[in-house]
């Protein structure tokens, strides 16, 4: 995996870069929201410390190679509103899911379609994968447009699948093969 060309990916609004402890305040702000994290698979961040622990938690992975993590970062102001992910491997079958966040202030901007095209791109041309998939509450409407918009096609629906908050959703399968 080419680590260093997945965080140096840039597009027109935006740039990767590698996840750091150092940007702990800023990560903060999107993990420590309730409005973000709820359907993003991970625990709310209450603290800064949960949030630098989670960082460091996403590291070891990075370095165990079984994910890739990036910062997204905002061209010209140079702020961190997002992170970006490839992971779940499968070496076999040759494909990988996919996964994003970002802070709400920067919803519906075009910053996470472009991000996701990023990681598309990167996986089919770098990693030579032959598909990538990702899964969405289907309630996170924003979530599934960003996906419908880089081409990834709905190929199935789990009914009830996720318990959030004492209710059930449904997740919404997407998937894009190579070009």
């Amino acid at each position: 995996m080419n680590i260093q060309l997945f965080h140096s990916l840039e597009g027109e609004k935006v740039y990767f870069k590698p996840l750091s402890l150092e940007d702990v305040t800023e990560i903060h702000e999107f993990a420590s929201d309730p409005e973000v994290s709820r359907f993003i698979g991970w625990e709310l961040k209450n603290t800064l410390d949960e949030t630098h622990e989670h960082i460091e938690t996403m590291l070891k992975r990075e370095e165990a190679g079984t994910h890739l993590y990036a910062s997204v970062v905002i061209k010209p102001t140079k702020a961190i509103i997002g992170t970006v992910m490839i992971f779940n491997f499968d070496n076999e079958a040759n494909q990988a899911e996919i996964g994003y966040v970002f802070h709400k202030d920067y919803w519906g901007m075009g910053y996470g379609t472009e991000s996701v095209a990023l990681m598309s791109d990167f996986a089919f041309k770098n990693l030579n994968l032959h598909k990538l998939h990702a899964s969405v509450v289907d309630v996170n409407r924003g979530s599934a447009r960003i996906l419908e918009k880089n081409k990834y096609e709905l190929e199935g629906r789990l009914r009830d699948h996720y318990f959030i908050e004492g209710h059930y959703y449904d997740a919404l399968l997407f998937g894009k093969l190579t070009h």
